[in-house]
């Protein structure tokens, strides 16, 4: 008989948590009753063991908390700034991107107005990998505080500076492939609405930066709606923009007693760009009166000069129908893409059984008359006879030439399925909400890293059926084959977007990171269950 230790030996601390007041403590209690339980009967801990009860630890002593981006604001005005409310509001920028071009590129590549890069949000990996950039804005909104064509900056270009015609140009190619600003307020993507086909209006989350008009005098996308852009072979900035910021206000709710109406939660903020040609300062520069801005399309002389003068205005509506729980509603309702097509997918479903019932209805036939053949056989030199269902047995039951290969691609396969199961599980139960940006594509690198376990279990149960010996080969095959191919066409890509000067461009330190996940994580664990089943 063994003879047990003392405890005091064994765990000197263990009198520390007897108490059990907190969370913490009686599951650091349990955590270690359950280990000298262990030790007691001589089990061996492995590392597949020991990770798993670090994370159980992890997750019985968080706390709840709110999903980032999921929380609600409080603004109010000026005077009545608390410490549940605030009057600053923030208006990020991020990339622009076009359906014309597959490269995005940062705000301040076109020299638009910026502002200094401290205050930018931190990013995570989801987003770096998307190649978002969200900075902070030069636009100045302080909650129910309204602005009337308010200066941001003015860029001045001449045609003696090389400089300055390089910007024009970038300028010029941005309009012409019209790419789309992305705005930020409050979390929630600054939306420009339009009226389409049927009486409906179409939310867009982002709006060109211009339009162009031919040399035969073509206006193309946004320049068809106004009569004024009829230049010839000219570009039109939209450098002023009409920022509508609707809220639902704090009277007659729980949360806005200590400000009541003079204060309340952001549920839309729209915008409608604008093309003016400012001549002078005041609210009457941004009329509607004044000619839209245009760019020349051909060279601009080296005597010549072309001032660009950004502004903004800002207008606060109240509307209590409205809750910040559903304020992204009216952004799903006006995409048409957005709505399931039931047609399609019952259509779809009838197809896929109609076909089964076929394939099925064969086989069975086929099998009834195999067997029937079968049941009339009475001498044995004809039963001998191999025909129908019994000359393909030998093929079923045979090792494949590449069986390595083919457990290689299942046990990617199983991993990249049951990662995609889980997203899905993950963002049906709302933890990957679109407020919070990045989330999709963090969870699903972390899922994919951390799943190497079936991916190697997977391989190396059917290389063990098929007879296979090189299990080392198998499983350090199956951790680095299929994702060391999609890493090398990922990094071939990104050194283009590098060239390009693209916001896209994954950091290398980013790179650094998704390679010691790989190394780190995924390999370990999928070698480590690839030997547990060898």
């Amino acid at each position: 008989m063994i003879r047990r230790p003392p405890r005091s030996t064994l765990f000197p601390y263990t009198t520390l948590f007897r108490s059990r007041r907190c969370c913490c403590c009686r599951v650091v209690h349990f955590c270690l009753l359950s280990a000298r339980r262990m030790m007691e009967f001589r089990l061996r801990f492995s590392p597949i063991w020991i990770m798993f009860l670090s994370v159980s630890l992890f997750f019985h002593i968080v706390r709840a908390f709110y999903l980032p981006g999921l929380a609600p604001v409080n603004y109010c005005e000026e005077s009545k700034v608390t410490n549940e409310c605030k009057s600053d509001v923030k208006l990020y920028v991020n990339k622009l991107d076009s359906e014309e071009s597959a490269i995005p590129f940062e705000y301040g590549h076109f020299d638009f107005c910026t502002t200094s890069d401290t205050d930018s949000p931190v990013e995570n990996l989801g987003q770096v990998v998307f190649g978002e950039r969200i900075r902070p804005s030069p636009y100045i909104i302080t909650f129910m505080k309204e602005k009337e064509c308010a200066k941001v900056c003015t860029r001045n270009y001449s045609g003696a500076r090389r400089s300055d015609l390089a910007k024009l140009a970038q300028l010029k190619k941005g309009i012409i492939l019209n790419y789309q600003h992305h705005w930020i307020v409050d979390n929630m993507p600054v939306t420009w609405c339009f009226p389409v086909e049927g009486k409906k209006t179409f939310c867009s989350t982002g709006f060109p930066m211009g339009c162009y008009v031919n040399s035969h005098g073509a206006p193309k996308d946004l320049c068809v709606a106004n009569r004024a852009f009829n230049g010839k072979d000219t570009y039109y900035i939209f450098n002023h923009v009409d920022i509508s910021i609707t809220y639902h206000n704090g009277m007659n709710e729980e949360w806005g007693v200590s400000f009541g109406q003079s204060g309340g939660r952001i549920i839309s903020v729209k915008v409608t760009p604008r093309s003016v040609a400012h001549r002078g300062e005041g609210q009457k520069s941004c009329s509607d009166n004044y000619p839209p801005m245009g760019i020349p399309g051909n060279y601009i002389g080296q005597k010549d000069e072309l001032n660009i003068t950004y502004s903004y205005s800002v207008f606060f509506v109240v509307d209590n129908h409205i809750k910040w729980s559903s304020r992204w509603d009216y952004i799903l309702e006006s995409m048409p893409q957005t709505n399931i097509q039931w047609f399609s997918i019952l259509n779809s479903l009838v197809i896929v059984l109609f076909l089964s019932g076929m394939v099925a209805m064969i086989m069975l036939r086929t099998l009834h008359k195999d067997i029937a053949r079968y049941n009339q056989i009475d001498s044995g030199e004809d039963a001998q006879e191999e025909f129908g269902w019994k000359l393909v047995h030998g093929d079923v039951f045979r090792p494949p030439r590449r069986g390595m290969l083919l457990a290689i691609l299942l046990g990617s396969g199983i991993q990249v399925f049951i990662m995609t199961l889980c997203t899905l599980g993950f963002a049906c139960l709302g933890f990957l909400s679109p407020a919070n940006r990045g989330a999709l594509m963090t969870c699903a690198m972390v899922l994919y890293v951390c799943l190497g376990t079936p991916a190697g279990y997977v391989s190396s149960r059917v290389y063990k059926s098929f007879g296979g010996e090189k299990w080392k080969s198998n499983v350090f095959l199956t951790a680095l084959l299929c994702p060391g191919i999609v890493f090398g066409l990922f990094f071939i890509m990104n050194i283009i977007l590098w060239s390009e000067g693209s916001s896209g461009a994954v950091p290398f330190t980013t790179l650094i990171a998704l390679l010691s996940l790989w190394f780190g994580i995924s390999l370990p664990l999928t070698f480590e269950i690839g030997r547990a089943h060898v």
